[in-house]
């Protein structure tokens, strides 16, 4: 394993050892909680340009499963085609591991990839700076070419042009009430999530104008970055909303874009939500649920119109988790209903959107 060293846009600064795919790297140093979901998170294209911090100490124990696809080319393991984080780092990695759908180990799949994973860094006092500093930009550089210095962008990029399709995907052709999904950075289980529901699915690029095609809901998606890096998406979504009163649905940044087209802004959280313990109440009950999040951003809801209300609240720090039209079918959560190695208390949404069709 080569050396490395992990320096953050303030100075501070940690020691570890490669065990990925040896090239420097730079992004937004992040941090999740969970406890497992490795293979999810790393390709979970919401985590585009960001290096991935997991607070669980032993990681790559259970390996990778394989990239097998369905009938519908849809992942069975993973949440899309390939890794997208652009780094994974971790306190003590797992060279052995032990399950039995694994077939490879995870250094060996970065590898493939050619995405970098340290190790050996005290991720507990990584985590605390961020907590205490904020998420910042970092860097991740091998001792053995310190003139190799990597550099990268975070704010005001466009990561959702980025991972977004490119062309018009059908999914289940035929099956019923159609449903328009705009694809900001969609994990694969939200769209099996709404084939196992029995409606055919419309996957479009994130600044796609669907407003004269024909469809019963449209669905917003998760996705990477700034939500104000979207306006397209949004201006389509108010369009929309201006036309008639169809179905809409929105997940994580899907909920910020619905939000700002109902006229709220977006703010960025200190260090964000990323895990599967999320605490939310549903408002107006002492109804509460554990969710998976993954999400930098949040909305600033005293900006919303008259006729729009909160739906969620987060239970640790009171943040926006959901909004929901007084009126129309227009709804959304920050969370992700359809967490796959999280969670799925929350599920239900995936119904109430159906019934709405």
């Amino acid at each position: 394993m080569k050396k490395v060293t992990l320096t953050l846009s303030d100075g501070t600064t940690f020691r570890g050892k490669s065990f990925g795919y040896d090239a420097p790297v730079a992004g937004e140093v992040v941090f999740n909680t969970a406890m497992m979901g490795y293979p999810e998170s790393l390709t979970d294209p919401s985590y585009a340009g960001q290096l991935m911090t997991l607070t669980f100490p032993l990681v790559g124990n259970y390996g990778v499963p394989p990239f097998s696809f369905d009938s519908q080319s849809i992942p069975h393991f993973m949440e899309s085609d390939k890794i997208y984080a652009s780094a994974i780092i971790v306190a003590d990695y797992s060279e052995e591991y032990s399950h039995w759908n694994a077939v490879e180990s995870l250094s060996d799949w970065l590898k493939r990839e050619h995405v970098v994973g340290i190790t050996g860094i005290d991720t507990r006092h990584l985590t605390k700076v961020l907590r205490e500093q904020g998420v910042m930009m970092g860097k991740i550089i091998f001792d053995e070419e310190p003139n190799h210095i990597p550099n990268a962008d975070y704010e005001g990029v466009n990561f959702v042009s980025q991972v977004s399709c490119k062309e018009i995907i059908h999914y289940n052709e035929g099956a019923g009430k159609k449903v328009m999904l705009v694809d900001c950075g969609v994990k694969a289980n939200i769209i099996r999530c709404l084939i196992n529901r029995g409606v055919e699915v419309i996957r479009v690029p994130w600044n796609y104008d669907y407003t004269n095609d024909e469809f019963d809901g449209l669905f917003l998606t998760n996705g990477p970055g700034d939500p104000d890096m979207c306006e397209e998406t949004v201006e389509i979504v108010r369009k929309q909303m201006n036309k008639s009163r169809k179905p809409i649905c929105g997940i994580c940044m899907g909920n910020q874009l619905l939000a700002k087209a109902a006229g709220a802004s977006i703010y960025k959280l200190k260090y964000g939500h990323r895990s599967h313990n999320q605490p939310v109440r549903l408002v107006g009950t002492n109804l509460c649920f554990i969710t998976s999040q993954n999400h930098g951003y949040a909305v600033q809801t005293y900006g919303l119109g008259n006729d729009w209300e909160e739906l969620f609240v987060n239970m640790n720090d009171g943040s926006n988790e959901g909004i929901k039209h007084k009126e129309n079918p227009w709804f959304s959560t920050q969370f992700h209903p359809e967490a796959c190695s999280g969670p799925t208390d929350t599920e239900f949404i995936f119904d109430q959107f159906i019934n709405s069709l």
